[in-house]
């Protein structure tokens, strides 16, 4: 899934104030519409061994758009075992296990993150974000200071028109949902008329649960809300060279994605001017189609000095 890039100038958004994280800002506000935050589901995994201490601080992740916090179920016990540290996985709005709001926006996603963390007293974790959940991720770096380390999957921090295929899936899930169908082939049949990659399908149809009242499946997720929200998702609203984050960041890219492009390197540096670039032999899903590889650049970057 590409996005053709189409870079445009940004205005900076605000978040509302939390106990931890929050800063003064002093750019214009946003048009966003902020509402209550959201109760995320998360997976918890706590330190594994109290006897020895954590190799870095807590770790939380965040997903990609239509998926969830069940994407990153191996990875995040790998993490937690290898680093002897607590690992939290999230489902942000609108997906998962998450509660549902109309309003979806990187504001607001932020927003619920933000309070999560306070919730759960996870001061100064280490963010990890892959695409949607990567500029949630940035979001939360250049507005609060209470973070010192952030690892972007994939995404860059730039203003994009998605791609049309993600309307795409979107009437399909709908068509899909108006069926009533009762087996998960009949969605994939469904589905097949205009999602021709069967990888795509498999992941958008993790969406699809039987309703535990009857024999029908549905889509756990709004897809209305989401389809709506689409132009939102292609949104970053801040400033290179005056908003910045000045901990350390590790950007890692899949060179067959088109996600980070070698024209947006110098914009990288801009927000985040301690940020690395690390190449991996991937497309999109960096970390499920190289594991290994992803893991060694995680754990090594968690523990540097």
């Amino acid at each position: 899934m590409l996005i053709p890039r189409l870079v445009r100038p940004c205005n900076r958004i605000a978040l509302a104030p939390s106990s931890l994280f929050a800063r003064t800002l002093t750019s214009v506000a946003s048009t966003s519409k902020l509402t209550p935050p959201v109760q995320l589901s998360f997976n918890d995994i706590p330190q594994p061994s109290s006897a020895q201490p954590a190799r870095c601080q807590p770790i939380v992740i965040m997903h990609g758009l239509f998926g969830s916090k069940q994407n990153w179920k191996a990875l995040s016990k790998a993490m937690s075992s290898r680093l002897n540290t607590r690992v939290v996985t999230l489902d942000l709005r609108n997906h998962g296990e998450s509660g549902h709001s109309e309003e979806h926006d990187y504001a607001n996603m932020a927003n619920d993150v933000v309070h999560f963390l306070n919730e759960q007293s996870l001061e100064n974790p280490i963010v990890i974000g892959h695409s949607m959940g990567g500029k949630v991720a940035m979001n939360l770096a250049l507005k609060h200071t209470s973070l010192d380390r952030l690892i972007v999957v994939d995404m860059a921090p730039v203003k994009v028109k998605l791609s049309a295929d993600f309307a795409k899936y979107v009437v399909s899930m709908k068509e899909i949902q108006a069926a009533h169908v009762k087996k998960q082939s009949e969605a994939d049949t469904i589905m097949k008329k205009t999602v021709a990659d069967l990888g795509v399908r498999q992941f958008l149809l993790t969406n699809l649960k039987r309703d535990p009242a009857g024999d029908e499946y549905s889509f756990r997720v709004p897809i209305g809300t989401l389809g709506d929200s689409l132009e939102k998702l292609g949104q970053f609203d801040f400033v290179p060279g005056v908003d910045k984050f000045d901990g350390k960041t590790l950007f890692i890219r899949g060179v067959k994605s088109k996600y980070i492009q070698e024209k947006e390197i110098n914009l990288i540096h801009s927000f985040f001017p301690n940020a690395r670039i690390e190449d991996m032999d991937t497309g999109h899903w960096v970390h499920a189609e190289k594991p290994e590889e992803f893991l060694k650049l995680v754990t090594e970057f968690a523990v540097e000095k």
